[in-house]
């Protein structure tokens, strides 16, 4: 199996691709409604809230009724219960330091509330006969109200008989912990298993509303006293029912979801997923020698991909370059390096076979032949060597001036060095790179013809400007913009090799520097700018 270079990298473990995870995410976006829906019962606690609301509004109506009965019928308070906590008292008393109004708020809750047993059955007990009285005109009442709002209803006296109600009338619910709250006055509610030992049905088992029942017991008031007790129930309405009930909100919300959900997945798509799988053909274009795949994307989708895209072409052009380059470098390398090459092994020949038929004046010749030849071999390769020395260069952070640079350099017999003006100017270079730089200038001014060198330097804004000017022949127009090429020198007659200007140019750039030629009345003068120290 021939693996590719990709997958020679990121090695054959098996991951999902981008479409795949974005898929993922976006069900499950819009799995969430239903994840709140059914497992956090966001929605059926909500009904729980509801069907509690609706209980104590009922219940309250009842209490209200009930309570009026209790003062007309002229029950003495000795009949009354516990005293209502001061925060419930009537609120028909002349005086009454409470607000005029108390609102009772829903308080069950399905992830906190404990979802108690069914609730205990009722126990025989003895009844008032005047509450018993009250009891009977408030029934038709109770069973009218029971089948509209399909709530049970059971009105109980103070010590928690039940006065009316189905069912269960004259029989006490006083130990029922719900009830127990509201005959002390106090507000109570609670959840109940609806049907004890019977299993949910297989349509609403993910709905746990349709197993419980909401029980509310109201305290009712008269006197400060407790006068009896409200005790209402309900199952609460069904999920899966109320949202049938809804359907047509829940057709729309769903369609709005899924709507949302291909929204933010074509967004996605053409602003990350696009852009990088034509990155990634392009990666591959390029790898393949495609130089017309360096080119910017036709859509980036995001600022993000632009920079990354930018900075892989960037990246591609260098490398192409850097390889464009390189094969170049070779090609005059072997250039430079076959002509002494066969010269030496020419001269090498003839002095083999020509034996003694040779004088010794063309064995002298053939010899010194040799002897150039191989010092222009190893003058090339030291000058390799220095060009690839400063081409992977790494700055030292040290620095020097322009005075203590010249200072280094060794006395030119050929020509006289002047420095003019900026000699104290720090340059952040070290002082051996900057010697090479300068010696390789003065050199070239000296193989030119040149008799004297001038030196000015400059700081501006942070950067040093330093002038490097001579009274040589200069360099023509044709060659001006080949002076920086590897190997390219009108001087090879006389030992150039066309490697200086290469040299200087790798160590300035290795210094964040530069060099440019720039227009002079006689000569050739040079620009050089480096930072400053």
């Amino acid at each position: 199996m021939r693996l590719t270079a990709s997958s020679k990298w990121i090695g054959r473990k098996w991951r999902p691709r981008l479409a795949t995870v974005v898929v993922a995410i976006l069900i499950l976006v819009m799995a969430l409604p239903l994840v709140g829906l059914f497992f956090f019962r966001l929605y059926e606690n909500q009904l729980i809230r509801q069907t509690e609301a609706e209980l104590i509004a009922q219940g309250a109506a009842i209490a209200a009724i009930y309570a009026q009965d209790v003062r007309d019928a002229g029950i003495p308070t000795e009949k009354l219960g516990a005293p209502m906590p001061r925060a419930s008292a009537d609120a028909s008393r002349s005086v009454d330091p409470d607000p005029p109004y108390r609102p009772i708020e829903p308080q069950l809750d399905l992830a906190s509330d404990t979802v108690l047993p069914t609730r205990p059955a009722a126990m025989p007990a003895i009844i008032d006969p005047a509450f018993a009285a009250i009891g009977a005109r408030l029934s038709g009442i109770l069973d009218a109200t029971q089948q509209t709002t399909l709530a049970g209803f059971r009105l109980l006296d103070p010590t928690g008989v039940v006065i009316a109600g189905r069912g269960e009338v004259g029989q006490s619910l006083g130990g029922v912990e719900e009830v127990r709250e509201a005959l002390a006055g106090r507000y109570a509610s609670a959840l109940r298993l609806r049907i004890p030992d019977q299993p949910a049905p297989p349509l609403y088992s993910v709905s746990r509303g349709t197993k419980v029942r909401v029980f509310v017991a109201l305290p009712v008031a008269v006197a400060g006293q407790v006068a009896g007790v409200v005790y209402v129930s309900r199952t609460p309405n069904n999920i899966v029912k109320h949202l049938y009930g809804e359907r047509g909100k829940v057709t729309l919300a769903a369609i709005a979801i899924l709507g949302g959900t291909l929204l933010i997945g074509l967004v996605f798509l053409r602003t990350v997923s696009r852009p990088i799988y034509a990155l990634i053909d392009r990666t591959q274009r390029i790898a393949a020698g495609d130089r017309q795949a360096i080119k910017p994307l036709d859509h980036h989708g995001t600022y993000e991909m632009a920079e990354l895209s930018a900075a892989f072409l960037d990246m591609a052009e260098k490398l192409q370059a850097r390889s464009d380059s390189i094969q170049t470098f070779a090609t005059h390398v072997s250039h430079e390096l076959k002509s002494p090459l066969t010269a030496i092994q020419g001269a090498a020949e003839l002095l083999r076979d020509s034996g003694s038929a040779m004088d010794e004046a063309e064995r002298r010749r053939f010899s010194n032949n040799i002897v150039t030849d191989a010092g222009r071999l190893n003058l090339l390769v030291r000058r390799l060597l220095d060009l690839a020395r400063a081409e992977n260069l790494a700055p030292s952070g040290e620095s020097t001036s322009i005075g203590a640079v010249l200072a280094l350099l060794p006395v030119d017999n050929r020509l006289a060095v002047r420095l003019e003006a900026g000699g104290e100017i720090g340059l952040r270079i070290s002082a051996e790179n900057a010697a090479i730089v300068l010696a390789n200038l003065i050199d070239n001014s000296a193989r030119h013809g040149a008799t004297q060198v001038l030196v000015t330097a400059a700081n501006t804004a942070g950067k040093a400007t330093i002038l490097v000017s001579d009274d040589g022949a200069g360099i023509s127009p044709s060659n001006r913009a080949r002076i920086f090429e590897p190997f390219f020198t009108t001087r090879r007659d006389s030992g150039g090799t066309g490697m200086g200007l290469g040299i200087v140019l790798a160590l300035l750039k290795a210094h964040d520097g530069m060099i440019r030629p720039v227009d002079s009345e006689r000569g050739t003068r040079f620009e050089i700018i480096l930072p400053t120290a």
